[in-house]
């Protein structure tokens, strides 16, 4: 009693700290994704002596065989890098409109936009950069023969892949319209029950001949040709030339503080870095850990900073290549600082007081995320998409990959949503060859010049709130990681004007509260707010995992 007594008493004396763990625990290495074949793929290759970027194409290849609800070879991605020396970078394997877009493609010719045109089938499909992203990640930092890296992914679409019971049920949801569209022989047209086995022989063949190949196989082969006369067949727009001349880019990293937190980031075309960047300096000043996790002062401040970034977000951000996007000024102090000056306690902003901010320029929720932490150190955020639940819904089922929907995410037409709500400006219009913007946010934190978390999600435009709420839970409300992936989030995004909560997670007396402020409440259009996968490095140089319970995703490491 004594000793526990002194020991108790230093600890008050020195402040001696708490580590609280809830998930998986490893000493060296950890991949957390979508599901546990990918995730399991990813350690062995770890544990062959590859690194996180051989990891993150072996991953993501089996993430197209185990999850096609979102994992893919034929949509496209971001990729945020932190190497073992503290060099940051991104790539950018992002999907672009074909050629023969153009600005008014998805408008009648009264000028409004023909529903669904730019969401199912093969006229929403854009370019498609999964695998000139992965083989272009691997020539720059992978240690191991891309042959090893493929097989295992070749192997689980050969012996298949078990159904699980989240997976019955978004089959369930979406296969009256995938066989409307690819229809009735196609694979996904089977009753499929929990524990009944798929197997993917026409992906195997088509990531046979990729790996015989090499990428040039996808954009300029057999698989190439297959893909484009299937594509045309069904109407859309992407041609050989447009597989032929894509390329990934390499870009510079959002980097922003936070505290004593430095925070990396995706840069457009994701607006997730800028927002995210954005909203963390609205709050900074706010004493969040006194406010309490998710109070009603904690979830009014986010919220408010989260209606003025996202409204900067659908004025200013597109692909950099095409317009000119003002970073410098979005993210200076001044800026923020004057965004937040209408901000009380008292009552909501309402949004339709909030447009963009004065700023003086020249000119104008289905993906899935990967986080790697390899045994030397480096550290990689994977964020890669088809956009909608199945893409378009069109399968191909000769090269069995579902066909992607990206070209939602541009705006049809200035100021009507796309199908995630989001209202967007001429910043995102359509033009050929432009990338279309995204919410992907891809982020990597450090503490202290050391690397501190891996983290990311799906969810559309929730994606930048959910990385959001997550970091904080760790840095300011003291949770686990497994804790801050678990708990219940919020989501705002300017219009429509609404606060969007995971239905049964918060208390009536809180909503009651956040009501007679002016806050309308809506828990019924976003059951599930992301599927959050990331990494914390505890003090003690270990891993720890955060897997989402929301969906299959799991973890792995040694």
């Amino acid at each position: 009693m004594r000793i526990t007594l002194s020991i108790f008493a230093i600890c008050l004396f020195i402040g001696c700290k708490t580590v609280k763990t809830s998930g998986l625990v490893t000493e060296k290495a950890m991949v957390v994704s979508a599901r546990v074949e990918a995730s399991e793929i990813g350690k062995e290759i770890l544990a062959k002596g590859g690194n996180a970027f051989d990891a993150m194409a072996a991953t993501g290849l089996a993430l197209a065989v185990a999850y096609p609800y979102a994992g893919n070879i034929g949509g496209g991605g971001f990729m945020v890098y932190r190497l073992n020396n503290g060099e940051v970078g991104s790539l950018d394997y992002r999907e672009k409109a074909p050629k023969l877009a153009h600005r008014d493609m998805y408008l009648d010719s009264l000028g409004n936009v023909i529903p669904d045109m730019s969401w199912y089938g093969a006229t929403s499909t854009g370019v498609p950069g999964s695998i000139a992203g992965i083989f272009e990640s691997h020539r720059r930092f992978g240690k191991l023969p891309i042959e090893a890296i493929i097989q295992p992914a070749i192997s689980l679409a050969e012996r298949g892949v078990v159904v699980t019971r989240k997976q019955e049920k978004t089959i369930e949801t979406y296969q009256d319209k995938i066989v409307e569209l690819s229809g009735v022989t196609t694979l996904f047209s089977g009753a499929y029950k929990e524990g009944d086995t798929i197997k993917y022989h026409a992906l195997a063949r088509t990531l046979r001949r990729i790996l015989k190949h090499g990428p040039q196989e996808f954009y300029t082969g057999e698989t190439a040709r297959k893909l484009i006369d299937f594509i045309q067949s069904e109407g859309g727009f992407v041609t050989m030339e447009d597989l032929k001349d894509y390329t990934p880019k390499w870009r510079k990293t959002i980097i922003f503080n936070y505290k004593d937190l430095k925070v990396i980031s995706m840069a457009p075309p994701s607006s997730g870095g800028v927002t995210l960047a954005q909203i963390m300096k609205m709050i900074e000043r706010y004493p969040l850990d006194r406010y309490g996790h998710n109070s009603k002062r904690t979830i009014q401040v986010i919220t408010e900073a989260e209606r003025r970034a996202y409204a900067d977000r659908n004025y200013y951000l597109g692909d950099p290549d095409f317009v000119s996007v003002p970073l410098r000024e979005l993210l200076s102090s001044e800026y923020l600082e004057d965004r937040m000056r209408d901000f009380s306690f008292k009552a909501a902003t309402p949004s339709h007081q909030v447009s963009h901010g004065n700023v003086t320029i020249v000119e104008s929720d289905e993906t899935t995320h990967y986080s790697i932490v390899d045994q030397y150190g480096n550290a990689v955020s994977v964020t890669t998409t088809i956009n909608g639940a199945y893409g378009s819904k069109l399968y191909c089922d000769e090269l069995g990959f579902f066909l992607n929907n990206e070209m939602d995410d541009f705006s049809a037409k200035p100021g009507v949503p796309n199908k995630f709500g989001l209202t967007g400006a001429t910043a995102n219009s359509i033009a050929p060859e432009k990338r279309m913007l995204s919410s992907m946010t891809p982020t990597i934190v450090e503490q202290n010049g050391e690397l501190f978390m891996v983290v990311g999600t799906p969810g559309g435009s929730t994606i930048i709130t959910s990385v959001l709420q997550t970091i904080l839970n760790v840095y300011e409300f003291g949770m686990s990681m497994q804790e801050a992936v678990n708990a219940a989030r919020f989501h705002h995004q300017w219009l429509p004007d609404i606060v969007k909560m995971e239905p049964k997670q918060f208390n009536r007396s809180l909503k009651r509260k956040l009501y007679k402020s002016g806050y309308e409440i809506d828990e019924t259009s976003s059951k599930i707010i992301g599927k959050v996968d990331a990494i914390l490095r505890l003090e003690s140089g270990r891993l720890e995992a955060g897997a989402d319970h929301r969906g299959d995703d799991a973890a792995a490491g040694f």
